[in-house]
């Protein structure tokens, strides 16, 4: 494929993935997902996640009365497309829409049902949701309002995380947030102390508000055990938000009992919003209709992290000079990651990638190749018309800064010296090799370095040796 249509081509491929859901999906049990799949919502938003060719199979056997042999279908597929077709059996397979693949092809009962329901309608059920009376009281809420909502409480998160430990006193979560970012890794607290940003924290603020909130979403389905919640019905909630339609307000009564305690989480994700608490009623904000979506799930021109290359607010310069036309102070802190900024102007941010500003990031767990796909997934319009769109002087010259730092590895263990003779010093370092410790030998010197795991072996072997005179 040409240059021209290097952009696309990326998108296409990132479709192809796997979405990060669907391992979580594949781990649970055939009655959990045959419960999930009596909800036409859930099947129809599964159907979203699945990759392309994925779905052709299901399509092609939704309609069908009757199985199809295996055999029959497999004379249909092209050696080339051999291993993509028996991946896609497989993973069809894990989450029991096809139950048995190698002898025939037929849809799991419950799934066809379901997605046939979804697709041409009719049922009572309520799986996507009940559209609540209309309100005399209050006029209906705006996307705008929405939208702003949802970047607030958004942003809020992710601000929280990126000044932790800068002495910034940005607003804080709510309790509930908090708890899932340290359960999931993305911050912190050593001693009670304040919670600070991890590693995989620094490398969270570079994902995509879509990876980022499903990175959260996976951590709160992982908690659904030990808080008491029906699995199936905190996923049929947020597959069942993922259909609605935005700007619409839809009735809590309808909701289960798991369900309903959720509200309150999802408010303080921005996924959802109600005028009071006790509302009896809900408007889901952007972040959920594009769960399921390739949609951007916040709106372009003012979030921290939208896909949308149209929108794109940065201009690298092949002197590592870096301009960010922004006044998004989340946006600013994030570059503050890798990014020497040295002016700050009221809708523009100048700075340099520097040495010392991408040895601070590796430091903080970000890869080269975050960085890179960072300043490519904002980079502004203007320099999307340059092949390549990051210049390649700075591309290689982050990835070296990388490689230096990583030149060294350090790893503990004991330094076994002082041997008496020749003939000990061979006879110890031999032991050590067939137990496969040692780290590093200098035969001049008599001298070998082995691993902290080894140490109590080798020490063993040379008290029994010399007598127990160690």
């Amino acid at each position: 494929m040409s240059g021209a249509n290097r952009d696309s081509t990326n998108d296409v491929n990132s479709e192809d993935l796997p979405h990060t859901l669907l391992p979580f999906l594949q781990s649970q049990s055939q009655n959990t997902l045959t419960r999930l799949y009596q909800r036409p919502s859930a099947c129809l938003s599964m159907f979203r996640l699945l990759p392309p060719l994925d779905r052709q199979l299901v399509m092609n056997l939704l309609w069908l009365e009757s199985a199809v042999p295996a055999a029959t279908m497999g004379a249909w597929v092209t050696r080339e497309g051999r291993k993509l077709y028996d991946v896609a059996l497989l993973n069809l397979s894990r989450l029991h829409i096809l139950p048995n693949p190698s002898i025939k092809l037929s849809l799991n009962g419950t799934f066809k049902a379901s997605l046939r329901q979804a697709i041409i309608g009719g049922g009572t059920d309520g799986s996507f949701g009940t559209v609540a009376p209309k309100d005399d009281k209050h006029l209906p809420i705006s996307i705008e309002v929405l939208d702003a909502y949802a970047v607030e409480r958004w942003e809020t998160i992710l601000h929280y995380m990126v000044s932790s430990g800068t002495g910034q006193l940005p607003t804080k979560p709510s309790p509930g947030v908090l708890f899932l970012l340290q359960r999931s890794g993305l911050m912190s607290s050593v001693h009670g102390s304040a919670l600070q940003i991890t590693s995989a924290g620094f490398q969270f603020l570079l994902h995509s508000p879509h990876d980022q909130l499903w990175q959260l979403l996976l951590q709160y389905l992982h908690m659904a055990e030990e808080r008491e919640m029906d699995l199936v019905e905190i996923l049929s909630f947020l597959f069942m938000l993922s259909t609605m339609e935005l700007g619409k307000e839809y009735s809590v009564e309808s909701l289960s009992v798991t369900q309903k305690a959720m509200l309150e989480d999802l408010r303080d994700y921005g996924l959802i919003w109600q005028r009071r608490a006790s509302s009896r009623r809900f408007s889901p904000t952007r972040l959920a209709t594009t769960l399921t979506s390739l949609l951007p799930p916040l709106p372009t021109a003012t979030s921290s992290g939208a896909g949308s290359q149209d929108q794109g607010f940065i201009v690298l310069e092949t002197n590592y000079r870096l301009y960010a036309y922004t006044d998004n102070p989340l946006q600013t802190a994030v570059l503050n990651l890798f990014v020497t900024l040295k002016y700050r102007f009221p809708n523009l941010v100048v700075g340099s990638i520097t040495r010392d500003s991408v040895r601070k990031a590796l430091a903080n767990g970000i890869t080269a190749d975050q960085i890179i796909s960072y300043l490519t997934t904002h980079a502004h319009p203007q320099m999307r018309k340059n092949k390549p769109l990051i210049p390649v002087t700075v591309q290689d010259q982050i990835r070296l800064w990388e490689l230096e730092r990583n030149r060294l590895k350090s790893q503990e263990g004991y330094l076994y010296t002082a041997f008496a003779s020749q003939a000990d010093y061979e006879y110890v370092l031999k032991y050590a090799r067939q137990l496969n410790v040692v780290l590093w030998e200098n035969p001049a010197k008599r001298c070998f370095f082995g691993s902290l795991e080894g140490h109590s072996n080798i020490r063993g072997f040379i008290e029994r040796r010399t007598g127990g005179q160690v």
